[in-house]
């Protein structure tokens, strides 16, 4: 079991970085190690399937660099395999006037990314676009789509076995031991030995840097978002993706309304504090990963400063009738009743001790081991731009 690279995880980034890695290097031993027994069963097949324009990001920050080249390489990517995806834009509507700051902030934003064509919508222009949605002013991205992520796995995962590459699923690493001229790697089921790694663990990046490094000074903690799915005879109220101005205050997007490439539309998601890495329903526990949270200084910090939307966010967790109200400030006609139970995803939110909680794409490298510590939304959109810059990385 000895191997030029070993990736750890199957999800979009660890497939597209052993998919790169593999075209750069054909005459290399690649292999993917996953715990699962399939692709993409965490973050990377229960996101929102959007494909984002990167309208949000920093000018210059690694995110902001790979959504933009990773957008165009996953839709280049879709149309020569046959993927289903669909450019059909999204509005930002600013809810009030106080919003309307915020709004041109992100405009002006994708404007320094390089996006054209974005468009400021007066209400009744918007409202032409989505007849349903309430608001004083709003942005069109027109760049911005949906997309079958999972389709993008398997078909990844399929031409990197086509080039000769391994996956192993159902190994969980336990534990890494790095020598000088190689580095072992100990699973539930087997030992491998390989010149380089990589981890791209997901929700687990954290704990699998740790056993390389073990002054790591950032945790993962993990926050569920949940989704209602909109009735079918209530499709109508949504033409396309329809998003409010977020909350500088919080690092997530808000409640949003999301056509998704099945067909379905979703509405959501809520951001709460999960007590399990994998906890994708309220009460799944964890108590060893619950402590990690709960004890780990910065968490104390973000309490005293996210605590009172936090416990927003849990109302509308436990209250069908609060997330509905919170839905209705972008569309006043949506009723309790119109909704069902949709599905939920984790997302694997980086902390550091201070506090902080790490907003850019974090990838460190010490010798000959590369850790993705951090890669949150938009990781998907962003997977072959990142998969390409790791396998770079490794060449050097």
């Amino acid at each position: 079991m000895n191997y030029d690279i070993v990736i750890i995880g199957a999800g979009l980034v660890g497939l597209a970085t052993a998919y790169h890695t593999k075209l750069k290097n054909p005459n290399s031993k690649v292999l993917i190690l996953e715990k699962e027994n399939d692709v993409a069963l965490h973050q990377s097949g229960h996101n929102s399937g959007v494909i984002h324009s990167g309208i949000y990001y920093k000018p210059g920050s690694l995110k902001s660099k790979n959504c933009i080249e990773g957008y165009h390489s996953v839709i280049n990517f879709a149309k020569e395999y046959g993927i289903k995806y669909d450019l059909c834009g999204k509005i930002i509507v600013a809810t009030s006037q106080e919003e309307l700051p915020l709004l041109d902030n992100i405009y002006k934003r994708g404007i320094d990314n390089g996006l054209n064509d974005l468009k400021y919508l007066s209400r009744e222009e918007f409202r032409e676009i989505e007849p349903h949605c309430e608001g004083v002013r709003a942005i069109k991205v027109p760049q911005t789509g949906i997309i079958d992520y999972p389709g993008i796995a398997k078909k990844i995962k399929e031409l990197f076995e086509e080039l000769g590459g391994e996956i192993k699923f159902n190994n969980e690493v336990k534990n890494i031991i790095n020598k000088d001229s190689e580095i072992i790697i100990k699973t539930d089921n087997a030992e491998f030995k390989t010149k380089k790694l990589v981890s791209c663990a997901g929700l687990y990046s954290d704990k699998i840097t740790k056993m390389t490094n073990e002054k790591n000074d950032v945790i993962i903690i993990p926050f569920r978002g949940e989704y209602y799915k909109i009735k079918d005879e209530k499709k109508y109220l949504v033409k396309h993706l329809i998003y409010p101005v977020p909350d500088p205050n919080f690092p997530f997007l808000g409640v949003h309304f999301t056509r998704m490439i099945d067909g379905n539309i979703e509405a959501g998601p809520n951001a709460v504090l999960a007590f399990r890495k994998e906890g994708y329903q309220f009460f799944d526990f964890s108590f060893s990963e619950t402590m990690q949270t709960l004890t780990w200084p910065g968490f104390r910090k973000i309490v005293a400063k996210y605590g009172k939307t936090g416990m927003g966010e849990v109302h509308r967790s436990l209250s069908k009738s609060a997330f509905t109200k919170a839905l209705q400030k972008l569309m006043p006609e949506i009723q309790e009743n119109d909704l069902v139970t949709g599905g939920s995803g984790v997302r694997a939110q980086a902390c550091d001790r201070n506090g902080a909680l790490i907003d850019d794409f974090d990838i460190v490298k010490n010798g000959n081991i590369i850790h993705v510590r951090n890669a949150p939304s938009p990781a998907a959109t962003s997977c072959l731009s990142i998969g390409n810059k790791i396998s770079e990385l490794i060449e050097k």
